[in-house]
């Protein structure tokens, strides 16, 4: 596709960036991205998105803005609140770039929808809270051979990865990691967390996107990032693919 004068200005910084160009601006003006969840992750992840020109977002979400909410889901402001979480992230995602399509499903993700939800995207973030919707959600991206930005925060500490099963049975999914859930774990409304440090973990989702839909750069297949904002340590750690892995079976 050829790019308009409006596009060519509003992306040029971008277009400059040798890796990207008018060709890989294209790209992502040509591109679908899901997000599961209009929250702290999904937030600075589709804000981000959306303003580097990706061409069409899929947001899911059933819940309300609460203003307990609005520490770290920074697509919501205050008079929002009670408003549908997607309605919300709409009108945000709109003042930031009228210029892409934002389409959003205000329903919870179950096993009877998620094929249908995931069906018209290239590419999926997930930025759930609980262990069952990251299971289905990675059980449905091997199903439909989409690659999976997977990320999590608590407190001070957040991790981020991509599994890439669906489309590369060499990689580990997302069970290889975990293949079962703690016992034991703690949600942010329990244990807190530091709004900035979501932030970050969501940015890094949508730069890690960005790079897997053009092809560019070192991404996260196979890897984790861990990050410690507390003590300023950021730490890569490989992950072994489960030869008995409960859904991807090794």
């Amino acid at each position: 596709m050829n790019l308009l004068e409006d596009q060519i200005e509003r992306y040029s910084r971008q277009i400059i960036l040798k890796d990207i160009g008018g060709v890989g601006q294209a790209t992502l003006l040509d591109s679908t991205v899901f997000i599961l969840g209009a929250g702290g992750l999904g937030s600075p992840a589709a804000l981000y998105l959306a303003a580097a020109g990706v061409g069409r977002l899929l947001i899911a979400d059933s819940d309300r803005v609460e203003l307990s909410n609005l520490q770290r889901q920074i697509l919501h402001t205050t008079s929002r609140v009670g408003e549908a979480k997607v309605l919300s992230a709409k009108k945000a995602l709109g003042d930031i770039n009228p210029d892409i399509e934002v389409i959003t499903i205000s329903e919870r993700i179950t096993q009877q929808n998620v094929a249908s939800m995931l069906d018209r995207c290239d590419l999926v973030l997930d930025g759930s809270d609980n262990f069952a919707t990251r299971y289905l959600l990675n059980e449905a991206c091997l199903k439909q051979k989409k690659m999976l930005i997977s990320a999590a925060v608590l407190g001070f500490e957040g991790q981020i990865a991509t599994f890439a099963h669906g489309v590369d049975p060499k990689a580990p999914c997302y069970r290889c990691l975990f293949p079962n859930p703690p016992q034991f774990a703690p949600t942010c409304s329990s244990a807190g967390v530091l709004g900035a440090v979501v932030g970050t973990v969501g940015t890094m989702q949508a730069a890690e996107a960005i790079k897997l839909l053009l092809g560019i750069g070192q991404n996260l297949i196979g890897s984790m990032l861990l990050i410690n904002a507390f003590d300023n340590i950021f730490h890569n750690i490989s992950i072994p693919k489960l030869q008995e892995c409960p859904t991807c079976g090794g």
